[in-house]
């Protein structure tokens, strides 16, 4: 049977990457030098921005860049918005571990069916050994540990929910077009951005619930947590008010008010410039989440990955390999290979 033609033609394609350079260029400027984002955000978003090109720009635009100077925390303070950060660390961390790992597997020309799992598991550990316990453990004030202790089924719920959505987009994109198989071909990195693109729609219901539970953090902003995520040190109550005030830049000091007293850093000075006004990064109550609550969300994650293997099952093609000819591969004909 012929080969049907592309979804699109190819100068679309490279109208996409151009965009989704600008869009890189652009959040990568506006992080560095204007939105006081938390420093693994940053790499997070710029990681985001090179898979969903100018959509990701929008939901950049409308959740986390800061409007005005000093207006971040407040801006960012919507819980939807904290759980847009969250599903954009998870993206970061899940979906590069999936594309590395795609990009290695398809010089072995595995199995399609063999492959997914080999790209589930790469990007199970990325997220969670480096996005999650590397990179947060000093945010979270523990050691490496137990930040991996206490991660772990949140970023595997998150994970679940990830892979749901990008296993069937890449195995039927795939399948229509085997050139996306190889990551040589511009295709690959197309199916690439459209799994990414459904893997955050469907995961970010799930991290809405995993912020609002307070078994995840949310969005952040370096003027409450440190540029490295880490909490800002204390003044000492014993310090002199004007030494505090040029060294920490806290205001409404005077000689002798005892600790209690102490008025808010300016980061504090705008409403919800710190953590307990931003409710995504306050994880103190994640305790009250009862073990019953947590299995089933667990639960209806992998029913959602099972979904997602169904619908790649069906609509696409589970056997095929990376370079092989359809002449080759095993039980009926399917589009997008010649025969």
């Amino acid at each position: 049977m012929p080969t049907p033609p592309p979804l699109f033609p190819d100068y679309l394609l490279w109208v996409w990457f151009g965009l989704t350079a600008l869009s890189v260029a652009y959040v990568a400027w506006d992080l560095f030098t204007r939105t006081p984002e938390m420093k693994v955000m940053k790499w997070g978003w710029v990681l985001v921005m090179l898979y969903t090109g100018p959509v990701g720009l929008l939901i950049y635009w409308f959740s986390c860049r800061e409007p005005s100077p000093g207006t971040h925390e407040q801006f960012i303070a919507p819980l939807w918005k904290q759980a847009v950060g969250s599903t954009i660390h998870c993206a970061a961390g899940d979906a590069t571990g999936i594309i590395v790992a795609a990009v290695i597997t398809g010089f072995f020309s595995l199995r399609m069916g063999v492959d997914i799992w080999l790209e589930y598991a790469a990007g199970f550990a990325f997220g969670l050994l480096i996005f999650q316990a590397l990179f947060m453990k000093d945010m979270m004030g523990v050691s490496y540990g137990e930040a991996l202790r206490s991660s772990f089924l949140p970023e595997w719920m998150s994970m679940n929910a990830m892979m749901a959505g990008m296993l069937p987009t890449m195995v039927i994109l795939m399948t229509r077009d085997m050139r996306a198989m190889q990551a040589t071909s511009p295709w690959f990195w197309a199916a690439m951005s459209a799994a990414t693109l459904v893997g955050v729609v469907v995961a970010y219901p799930v991290n809405y619930w995993l912020v609002k539970n307070k078994l995840k953090h949310g969005m952040g902003t370096e003027r409450a947590l440190g540029h490295g995520g880490a909490p800002l040190p204390e003044a000492p109550a014993t310090a002199h008010a004007g030494h505090d005030m040029a060294m920490m830049g806290m205001a409404g000091m005077s000689h002798g008010e005892p600790a209690a007293t102490l008025a808010p850093a300016p980061a504090a000075a705008h409403s919800g410039h710190n953590m307990a006004a931003m409710p995504g990064m306050d994880m103190g109550d994640a305790a009250q989440v009862s073990g019953l609550r947590k299995a089933v969300v667990t639960l209806l994650t992998l029913l959602m990955l099972a979904a997602g293997y169904y619908l790649a099952d069906r609509y696409g093609d589970l056997s095929m390999r990376p370079g092989e000819a359809m002449g080759d591969m095993p039980g009926m004909p399917m589009p997008g290979h010649r025969m």
